[in-house]
């Protein structure tokens, strides 16, 4: 698990306890963070531990495999990564606008990317995610609400949330009580 002491660095752009590797997908974020979006992500779908998410955040998939030569080309990124062991990474600084929402609005508004932040979960909507995760992530959102004064708990959202129809993640396979639950026993 991150650290009780864990936090942002002074500006809030990075959380300190994860690996830091730069995409250049990402802008100006327009507005202030409201938001926190949960998604999945695994390359090829159902493959754990590979490379292949790293190599698409940051624009160099190799086409290992043909799923791969069908999202070479494309220009996402999030803000973070959480792995299956618990392993965080974050790609883009969390005061820019990350792309990983598309289409998308929640609240009446639209244009996601410009208000929220983008947490991957490494796995897919059907298999159960780890124990490490749920608690990493759990631990990311209550440093995160902390910082960001417009963030709640009524304010983490899947995907599937704000692109209904379009999108499914983080799926049927994400316990959203059981993530409820450890923010509220990490904020006591």
């Amino acid at each position: 698990m991150i650290a009780a002491q864990s936090t942002l660095e002074p500006h809030g752009r990075w959380l300190e306890q994860a690996q830091h590797r730069f995409s250049a997908f990402h802008g100006p974020r327009p507005k202030t963070v409201s938001l926190l979006v949960i998604h999945n992500i695994s390359l090829p779908p159902g493959l754990f531990g590979a490379p292949y998410i790293d190599q698409l955040f940051t624009g160099c998939v190799q086409p290992d495999f043909p799923i791969l030569q069908q999202v070479q080309s494309l220009q996402v990124s999030a803000h973070l990564l959480i792995r299956r062991d618990g392993q965080i990474i974050q790609y883009v600084p969390f005061d820019r606008r990350a792309w990983h929402a598309g289409v998308s609005c929640f609240a009446g508004e639209d244009n996601c990317n410009d208000y929220s932040i983008g947490i991957e979960m490494e796995g897919t909507d059907t298999i159960p995610y780890s124990d490490r995760q749920y608690q990493q992530l759990a631990e990311v959102c209550r440093i995160l609400v902390a910082y960001y004064p417009r963030l709640s708990d009524e304010r983490i959202v899947g995907h599937c949330d704000i692109a209904p129809g379009r999108k499914t993640d983080p799926g049927a396979a994400f316990d959203w009580s059981r993530l409820r639950a450890l923010i509220q026993e990490e904020q006591r």
